[in-house]
């Protein structure tokens, strides 16, 4: 069944265009291609990528973020409770009105003492200002050298330059080194990001990264199995063009560096704008939808490799409204607005505002202004003393 399945799946007609067999895509000892079992390598690599990245937050970026004045915000901590914990783990993390008076019931406890143990027991899992310094560094680290990595094989290339040379000689393209390598550099830093999916920071898009790193794993493995190396070089290297400033922008933003945050922030939208809805568009999905038929016929590979390339568009899509509410908001009031990505701490002023509803319900506010000896302050004026000083210094009782 497995031997099948196998057959099955590798059928030349899924992954090569019409006319062309596994016959053909045969090495020797000068010519090399892509061989599927090499992607088994990226497992690996990502696994040392991810012990290059713990080492790096820790030895690099935890003590740069101390030196840059990056203060993580004292959280009050919630106290210990069973009960809460228990249902906090196992069921819900935002209770419903209902379920907090049946858990104040249960701790023998005022609704608004559980409420407020929820929400300090959310900030408590909610990721410190020097953890999301330290991936923002990492991920910088990595996309620039992944960038100029990218250039630095590609600008000899000429389906840099001519993108209908991407398919010239197409399935029978010889793998070079420099290309396997950069293949390799990218795949192992997508697989890193899923492995590490559970402890970095959850932003509000968080499905949507899922949905990214999902179709760009296949996506790479797809384009190397069928030897789309060199369209697969253009998607990276326009991809990592814009992450380049992204991560500065948010390291500069927790460094509270107001102006030089918002500088790169309008320097961030506007190559992401550019490179993923004019260059990507025209670079790679007009290229592969357009340019490939004038050397093949449509297959099978044709219609995934499209259908994937589409994906990352619509994710593009996504992002760049995202990022064209901001602009317009930093237009409109001058500064630029929250990620709209990250997720906002609750503040304890709703813990200050419950104790003014417990004091006004006390009578307390009312009764704040009462003097000591029974009088109430009317008209602003100061309350009568029970004693008048004399110049003497004695007193007198009124």
């Amino acid at each position: 069944m497995a031997r099948s399945l196998y057959e099955w799946l590798w059928q030349h007609e899924f992954w090569l265009p019409p006319g062309i067999t596994w016959e053909d895509m045969q090495e020797s000892e000068d010519v090399h291609y892509p061989q599927p079992r090499d992607l088994l390598l990226s497992i690996p690599f990502a696994l040392i990528l991810v012990v290059i990245r713990c080492a790096f937050e820790r030895a690099i970026a935890l003590p740069l973020s101390t030196k840059l004045g990056v203060r993580d915000k004292q959280r009050p901590k919630a106290q210990p409770n069973p009960v809460l914990e228990t249902f906090y783990s196992m069921c819900c993390k935002n209770p419903k009105e209902g379920e907090l008076i049946s858990l104040s019931k249960q701790c023998d406890l005022p609704v608004r003492k559980v409420e407020r143990w929820f929400r300090r027991r959310r900030n408590m899992d909610r990721p410190s200002l020097s953890k999301k310094f330290c991936e923002a560094c990492w991920r910088f680290t990595f996309y620039i050298i992944s960038f100029f990595t990218g250039l630095a094989v590609l600008y000899d290339k000429p389906w840099l330059w001519d993108h209908r040379e991407c398919w010239t000689g197409y399935p029978q393209q010889p793998l070079q080194p420099s290309l396997f390598w950069y293949y390799m550099l990218e795949l192992s830093f997508y697989w890193s990001l899923v492995f590490t999916l559970p402890f970095d920071v959850k932003r509000k898009d968080f499905k949507e990264q899922i949905v990214h790193h999902a179709a760009t794993i296949f996506l790479i493995s797809f384009s190397y199995c069928a030897n789309y190396i060199r369209i697969g070089t253009l998607v990276m290297v326009i991809h990592d063009a814009s992450d380049c400033f992204l991560e500065p922008t948010k390291i500069f933003n927790y460094m509270k560096w107001k102006r030089t945050c918002d500088s790169l922030f309008m320097i961030f939208s506007a190559v992401f704008l550019i490179s993923r809805l004019v260059v990507y568009p025209y670079t790679v999905l007009y290229n592969t939808y357009y340019y490939s038929m004038e050397i093949f016929q449509p297959f099978f590979g044709y219609y995934f490799v499209n259908t994937l390339l589409i994906i990352l568009q619509l994710l593009h899509i996504f992002w760049s409204c995202l990022i064209i509410h901001m602009v317009y908001k930093f237009i409109l009031q001058g500064t630029m607005e929250k990620d709209m990505r990250s997720d906002t701490e609750e503040s304890d002023k709703d813990e200050e505002r419950d104790k003014m509803r417990e004091k006004e319900k006390n009578g307390t506010t009312y009764f704040s202004n009462v003097t000591s000896n029974g009088y109430i302050q009317r008209n602003g004026s100061e309350p009568p003393s029970s004693r008048a000083h004399l110049a003497n210094g004695h007193v007198k009782e009124r």
